[in-house]
């Protein structure tokens, strides 16, 4: 009887690499075996099993994706994605609210690569940020969307903007009254550079913050129960920043932008 797709898919670590490599093209059994660090006799009955259930094809000693193959390896590597993840903090995610994400952006999480969770203790929260990614000193930009003020903004937001540094800053309608009220001042002053570009996001916001350069992205999000706790997302690469951009852009398109403070 033959196995499930899922079964032949996902129940053996060689099988799934073995697509997943032919999923660049067709590979001679030497390739594939170095590849996966294996023998000959070990990787043959897995690919009889790819070949029984037409997902592989072979030509003498190359090995390529039918077309069947190359369909259902196409929707395997988004899955993957997303599953390597959340493994890597299915405690974390798993009590998180995720409504702040388009549905088109969760469909695409597998993108957030090279991510840890990070929980500093409570005395260095607010200055373990930095510290982290020393490449943040030659970022050209930067972007964050915050419903909260970070201690220490006043040095922040001086020192970037003393290196010339592009800084597109949204904020909540509730933290932009705040600015207005408590920290005018200072943000007229900030403001009086072109390279500061603020927006207020009139919709509800439901996240603390998030934010990236060049090189990285960090993310806070709240407990499905609304509350907060000092844990955080910290990716790097540029797939993670790209995705981060686009959840970047999806709030900026409801953004209005702040001319002054009146």
């Amino acid at each position: 009887m033959k196995k499930t797709l899922l079964d032949v898919l996902f129940a053996s670590g060689k099988r799934k690499g073995s697509l997943l490599l032919l999923r660049d093209g067709a590979k001679k059994m030497k390739d594939l075996l170095n590849a996966l660090d294996t023998t000959r006799t070990a990787l043959l009955p897995q690919m009889r099993i790819l070949e029984d259930h037409y997902l592989v094809s072979h030509h003498g000693d190359t090995y390529e994706l039918t077309t069947i193959g190359k369909l259902v390896v196409d929707k395997m590597v988004p899955l993957l994605g997303t599953t390597d993840v959340f493994d890597e903090g299915i405690s974390y995610w798993g009590t998180r609210n995720l409504d702040f994400i388009p549905s088109y952006l969760l469909e695409k999480i597998g993108e957030l690569k090279n991510c840890e969770i990070i929980n500093p203790p409570i005395t260095e929260l607010f200055s373990i940020h930095q510290s982290l990614n020393p490449e943040y000193k030659v970022s050209s930009t930067v972007y964050i969307v915050t419903t909260i003020l970070y201690p220490g903004f006043n040095s922040i937001f001086t020192e970037m903007l003393e290196r010339n540094v592009t800084i597109y800053y949204i904020v909540s309608q509730e933290l932009l009254n705040k600015i207005r009220t408590e920290y005018r001042a200072e943000f007229a002053n900030f403001m009086k550079n072109k390279s500061l570009n603020m927006y207020v996001y009139n919709k509800e916001m439901k996240f603390l913050y998030f934010t990236f350069d060049n090189v990285h992205s960090l993310i806070t999000i709240l407990k499905s129960n609304g509350e907060f706790d000092n844990k955080f997302i910290l990716c790097r690469g540029q797939s993670a920043v790209d995705w981060t951009k686009e959840l970047f852009d999806y709030y900026l398109k409801d953004s209005v932008l702040i001319t002054k403070l009146d």
